[in-house]
């Protein structure tokens, strides 16, 4: 200490506030070596009041500094004023909603984070009760004195000179739904109509909710007032839940798979499908239920890590340009092996030939149904399961067994080491396969591949493979922006019809991808979706023709150089024009 303290000092010397003194004690017994006695002593304590101090010290009881505090004010009057009315209301039971709507009503208003802070704060927990019914924003909730028009065709007499609209983007896509003649898809399936409402339209209202991400069917309330949505379906307003509902189910899988087989017609025409190439990338996909229909199986659901009840669903996907083209929900166990060769079925019916390839997951099918490929000239890439025996055979290599290859890829895997057998049997294929055992693609346990293709080079084949993790890119994708996984005991959508409309959604804003240049040949459909479709903006009639007049956005510059079709006519609109300007 030095000679002549400094003034002041003595607040530290000789602490008086009872707080610091312990802190000082404390200090000099942890930092200094002091014993007990010494450090209390020279803090004024006893022995025993000094181990009381260390105890509550050391058990976390003792707080020797008082909290910051936080910004802000540090009183609210509004939240003093109503705390015991809150209190008063939450004892008859009121939610947090229900509070501060009594308190606007009495002319104390407070808001429901301010209701919460205060019930928080006098240890009351949370009530789980939504805000009131006349909170929904939507004229179509039940109890609203709201009068929607009946659906019908739209009457362009009676259609407004100018709307407003927040789903102008939606329009976007209806150029494209022209391009693929989609009056003729919906024939070709034969799809039922109703005296009402035609079979086009009712197929543009269920593929309206696809486009727009509402995730269920009795979600289309949240549409029914826009006129884009009735305008997109050509009508004066979307049927109400209960009709889309009542419609899906009267339609057959025969329905979906013609459709399906009309639109990769279309889509072959179009581009969005290599009849030539006719390489797919095949996968199951288990979609979950959460209700207790004991006619569902059970299928290991891989969100969940484990088997439950759930619809299994099958793609298929063009590995040209990872686009889907094809899905069916109707699977059972029993006829889920013979999959491969219903797509095979499918794509001879639209392309006049087999495939040429199909890549796929060791759990798609069986070896004797692979034996059936081979027969029919398919060929084919899978895994193979590693049996003990494999697994000793594996081990029995050594590092001059393997052979190292470089892939065209980026990333760190691009130099795998590669043993090849050429002609293996397996136990219920009838023949020989050609067999690649592979290290460094980023996994624990060498990869087995088995192939019938004989010709197709060591590099090809495993880059062809490695590109098959994209069909569930494409499926994570129509999860995330079509909703595919909503399924659960109140769903009401046809899960066939469901999974086919995320492939027609998918093949229409891939033609629309193509439309804006090669900076989004790779964007995703909740990207367009984002930017593009869910854009607001105004609906001008003007005698035969539509104009669509987008709002300014940081992506319109996008719009106004792209290959857009501004002049369509427009079958289901009685062949008026669509055209589109740019605020």
């Amino acid at each position: 200490m030095a000679a002549n303290p400094a003034p002041g000092a003595e607040y530290f010397t000789v602490p008086q506030h009872p707080n610091q003194r312990r802190y000082e004690a404390l200090r000099a017994y942890f930092t200094e070596g002091l014993t007990v006695e010494q450090a209390g002593a020279r803090a004024g304590y006893t022995r025993s009041s000094m181990a009381s101090l260390l105890r509550d010290f050391r058990t976390g009881r003792l707080e020797l500094f008082a909290p910051p505090g936080r910004p802000g004010p540090k009183t609210a009057p509004a939240k003093d004023r109503a705390r015991a009315r809150v209190l008063e209301l939450r004892r008859e039971g009121l939610s947090v909603h229900e509070i501060s709507a009594r308190l606007r009503a009495e002319g104390t208003p407070l808001n429901r984070t301010g209701v919460g802070q205060i019930l928080a704060e006098e240890g009351f927990g949370r009530l789980l009760r939504g805000p009131a019914p006349e909170a929904s924003a939507s004229p179509a909730t039940a109890g609203r004195d709201t009068q929607l028009p009946r659906a019908a065709v739209i009457d362009f007499a009676s259609f407004p000179a100018r709307a407003e609209t927040r789903l102008a983007g939606l329009l976007l896509a209806v150029p494209d739904l022209v391009a693929l003649d989609l009056p003729a898809l919906t024939s070709k399936a034969g799809y039922p109509g109703t005296s009402i409402i035609p079979a086009v339209s009712w197929l543009l209202s269920l593929l309206a909710l696809k486009l727009t991400g509402t995730r269920r069917v009795s979600h289309a309330d949240d549409l029914l007032t826009d006129p884009a949505s009735a305008l997109f379906a050509g009508l004066a307003v979307l049927p109400k839940k209960s009709a889309l509902t009542d419609y899906s189910y009267r339609l057959a899988h025969d329905h979906q798979q013609r459709l399906l087989a009309a639109l990769d017609a279309k889509m072959i025409s179009a581009g969005l499908a290599t009849a030539t190439e006719a390489i797919f990338d095949l996968d199951f996909h288990a979609i979950m239920h959460w209700g207790q229909d004991p006619l569902l199986e059970k299928h290991y659901v891989p969100s969940r890590s484990q088997r439950a009840r759930s619809v299994l669903t099958f793609f298929a996907q063009d590995t040209g340009n990872c686009n889907l083209v094809y899905a069916n929900a109707d699977i059972s166990k029993a006829t889920q092996n013979r999959e491969a060769i219903a797509f095979c079925d499918h794509w001879k019916a639209v392309s006049g030939s087999d495939p040429k390839m199909l890549i796929m997951d060791q759990k798609v099918t069986t070896q004797a149904i692979l034996g059936e490929l081979d027969a029919r000239g398919v060929k084919f890439a899978t895994l193979r399961m590693r049996s003990a025996s494999l697994m000793n055979r594996i081990n029995s290599l050594t590092s001059t067994d393997y052979k190292t290859i470089t892939l065209d890829r980026p990333g760190p895997y691009n130099r795998p080491r590669v043993h090849e057998d050429p002609a293996v049997t397996l136990t219920s294929y009838p023949g020989t396969v050609r067999q690649l055992i592979v290290t460094g693609l980023g996994r624990d346990a060498p990869t087995v591949i088995i192939t019938n293709d004989d010709q197709i080079k060591t590099r090809a084949l495993i880059s062809q493979y490695a590109r098959r993790m994209t069909i569930e890119q494409r499926l994570a994708e129509i999860i995330g922006a079509f909703c595919a996984d909503a399924l659960s005991s109140t769903v009401n959508l046809n899960v066939d019809l469901d999974v086919v409309l995320c492939v027609l959604a998918q093949a229409l804003l891939a033609a629309f991808r193509t439309r804006l240049g090669p900076g989004y040949a790779t964007a995703t459909p909740d990207t367009l979706q984002r930017r593009f479709l869910d854009t607001a903006g105004t609906i001008t009639t003007d005698g035969d023709t539509i104009t669509v007049t987008l709002s300014r956005r940081a992506y319109s510059p996008v719009l106004r150089q792209s290959d857009l079709h501004t002049d369509t006519t427009i079958p289901w609109w009685q062949n008026r024009r669509l055209r589109f300007q740019f605020s």
